[in-house]
């Protein structure tokens, strides 16, 4: 049995391929490499995390079943031949496209981009008149102290 976040059932339940176990290992240290998580972390992971992982090595194992001289490619970005040729994105040679989706959902493997607001968004009544007599509720009283 291998150690996986997927098993070979889950994998033909999933995809409707059949793979092996020696297949099912190589998908799950491709998907170790690309989360930069192992399986012996597993009772850390959240069970959110942990089901998204466990479609990612589904999908990468059938694509692997798919995929010839997978262990012995080059780094590239376009591929040319006979009069043919296509753009791969990013890790299109060794990552199945559904594994990457299932990769983007997991937590720590989002974006986390931080809304920073700017000065005068959210300034509030500040914006308006001070002086007006409308605006007396919403600004804060605060004794003058004197100067300097």
């Amino acid at each position: 049995m291998v150690n996986a976040w997927a098993t070979t059932q889950q994998v033909i339940d999933t995809t409707g391929v059949s793979v092996t176990d020696a297949q099912l290992a190589q998908a799950q240290d491709d998907i170790e490499i690309f989360t930069n998580r192992v399986y012996a972390d597993t009772p850390r992971i959240r069970t959110r995390d942990l089901y998204w992982l466990g479609r990612a090595v589904a999908r990468q194992a059938a694509w692997i079943a798919g995929q010839f001289g997978l262990e012995t490619r080059l780094d590239a970005t376009q591929i040319q031949q006979d009069q043919v040729s296509t753009t791969l994105q990013g890790d299109g040679l060794v990552l199945a496209p559904m594994a990457k989706r299932a990769l983007q959902r997991v937590s720590w493997m989002r974006s986390r981009t931080v809304h920073v607001r700017s000065a005068v968004e959210g300034a509030g009544p500040l914006l308006g008149d001070p002086l007006s007599d409308g605006s007396d509720d919403s600004l804060v009283w605060a004794p003058y102290t004197g100067g300097p």
